[in-house]
This record gives structure tokens, C-alpha cells and sequence, in this order.
């Protein structure tokens, strides 16, 4: 009889845990309306690090917005500059880094054990006064998926390259190595149907799209960018998942035009009521905001 119940045990367990590897790698739908928290909870907590990440779940994020660079050692690190920002970092020694050094402290120069030396999280932010401040560094991208999954129930990534023709093997590898390197960590952390992959820089979509045609895909659009959509679809090469632009170019005629060619439309970076209110009366699909979940109160 007790064998019979402690085979009735682990036949429970193996059924969980199989369960559990169906629902993480089934195909998953963006939510119905998309609460993206930018660089993860950038107005409340150090962007783009693991705490910022954990507060956004804790808000009521639906995705994890986040940038990402690579080390000299080929490591995947949540960055959104290539190097030191010095709005928001601390060097080793704990003297603050200036604006005029901060393009000299270049992460692609650097091994992962020396970009943990500098603290990305205490230094006050002048433009988000409310940010709490806690030490922090950049994370690597595998410990933050690590780290977010121990807590919640599969959420989306949206993982930005930070990448530019002009800047290519100077700051960052050409978009296939770029690529292939955040690539690695997705299918080793086997969450390739809940990640976004986004960028200003087609060329890591067009690579992404034909290597990897089912990892989703949103096209980064800035305010200065006066083409037309089909121009800039044009150019991509193909229909993205998500249509991404600055939220000032949004009009009920784009989100129309977005949703007949079958995208969804998430503009950035919103971050009050009436802009979010306005936006979600012309139907877009979700918001990247800075406070989730404050916009939509």
C-alpha cells in the first residue's frame, strides 16, 4: 500500500512537471491589451535590472520590456547604451561617471566581471525622482529570465537589440552574431514563444525573420522617421508582428491601417492617463509605459 502511494506521488510530480514544459514552450497570444513596462519599471525602480523587472510583475506588467548589449566574453547583458549611461552610474572606485567618459566605458570592450563592478542603481535619476534606490547592476539576460520565472506565471519579453550600421564591431557584433548570441539564451531558457525581438535596426529583424520565422517581431519606429508605413515595411522586408512607433505618431487611421495588415500596434513611451486614454480609444493593442501600471488608472 505505501508503494502504491509513493508511486502514486512521483506519477503526480511527473505529471506537473510535464504540464508545466507543455504550457511554457505552446504556442502563446500576446495579451488582448499588452502592459509593457519599459526597461521594466524605469519611473519606480534602476532600469533594466532584475528588481526593476520583479516591481513591473509585481504592477501588473503583461511583458518585460528590456535592451540588451554583449560583452568582449560574448555574455547577453541588459543595457539600453552600449556602455556606462551616466545618468545612472557609479564606477568601481564609487565616483560617478561623467557624460564626457561615459562612451569610453564600452561594455563590448569589456568582460562581464568587470561590468558587475559598477552600480547601476543608486546614483539619483534627475528625470524620474520617484526611481527607489537600491544597488543594482546589469544583469545578465539568462539571470533576470531565471529570476522573473521563479516568481510568475510566463510572462512575454520584449528583448530590444541595441545595434547600428555605424557602430558595428565597435560597440556591438554585426546583427547575425548579435543575433545568434540572444538567440542562444531564448532556446536554452526555452521561452522562444513568449519573447518579442525588437530594434530600430531592420537588419536584426531581417536576420531574426529568416532564421527564426516563428520568434515574434516588432519594428521600432522614432518620431523623426517621416516614411510612410508601406515605405518602412518596405524596407523591413516583410509584415512584423507588432508595429511599434513613438506614441505621438499614432492616429485611429495607423491603427486601422496596422490592423488590416494583420499587426498589432504598441506605441512607447506612455506614460500619463490622457495619452493612454486617447491611444486606447483609437484601438491600439497595448502600451510601453514607464509606471505600469499608472496609465491606466
Amino acid at each position: 500500500m505505501e508503494k502504491f502511494k509513493e508511486y502514486s506521488r512521483l506519477l503526480l510530480v511527473l505529471m506537473l512537471v510535464v504540464a508545466c514544459h507543455i504550457v511554457r514552450n505552446a504556442e502563446m497570444k500576446l495579451p488582448d491589451f499588452d502592459l509593457q513596462g519599459h526597461r521594466g519599471c524605469r519611473g519606480l525602480m534602476p532600469e533594466n535590472t532584475i528588481p526593476g523587472m520583479i516591481r513591473a510583475m509585481e504592477n501588473g506588467a503583461t511583458t518585460l520590456e528590456m535592451d540588451v548589449v554583449i560583452t568582449k566574453d560574448g555574455k547577453v547583458v541588459l543595457s539600453h547604451e552600449p556602455f556606462f549611461n551616466h545618468e545612472i552610474t557609479t564606477k568601481p572606485d564609487g565616483s560617478p561617471v561623467t557624460i564626457s567618459e561615459e562612451k569610453s566605458l564600452n561594455i563590448y570592450r569589456m568582460n562581464y566581471e568587470e561590468v558587475r563592478k559598477y552600480d547601476v542603481g543608486m546614483k539619483p535619476h534627475l528625470r524620474f525622482p520617484q526611481q527607489e534606490k537600491i544597488p543594482a547592476v546589469k544583469p545578465l539576460l539568462a539571470d533576470v529570465i531565471d529570476s522573473v520565472e521563479s516568481i510568475s506565471l510566463y510572462p512575454f519579453y520584449n528583448i530590444e537589440t541595441k545595434s547600428s550600421p555605424l557602430t558595428d564591431n565597435i560597440f556591438h557584433p554585426t546583427p547575425d552574431l548579435f543575433v545568434e548570441a540572444v538567440m542562444k539564451v531564448i532556446k536554452d531558457k526555452k521561452i522562444e514563444q513568449r519573447v518579442i525581438i525588437q530594434s530600430f535596426d531592420f537588419r536584426t529583424l531581417k536576420y531574426l525573420h529568416a532564421h527564426y520565422p516563428q520568434v515574434k517581431t516588432a519594428m521600432l519606429i522614432e518620431g523623426t522617421d517621416k516614411r510612410s508605413l508601406q515605405d518602412q515595411l518596405s524596407d523591413l522586408g516583410f509584415t512584423p508582428t507588432i508595429y511599434s512607433p513613438e506614441y505621438s505618431l499614432v492616429t485611429a487611421s495607423l491603427v486601422e491601417r496596422c490592423h488590416n495588415l494583420k499587426m498589432k500596434i504598441i506605441p512607447w513611451t506612455v506614460n500619463d492617463k490622457s495619452s493612454f486614454e486617447r491611444l486606447k480609444e483609437m484601438g491600439v493593442d497595448g502600451i510601453i509605459t514607464d509606471y505600469p501600471p499608472r496609465p491606466l488608472r
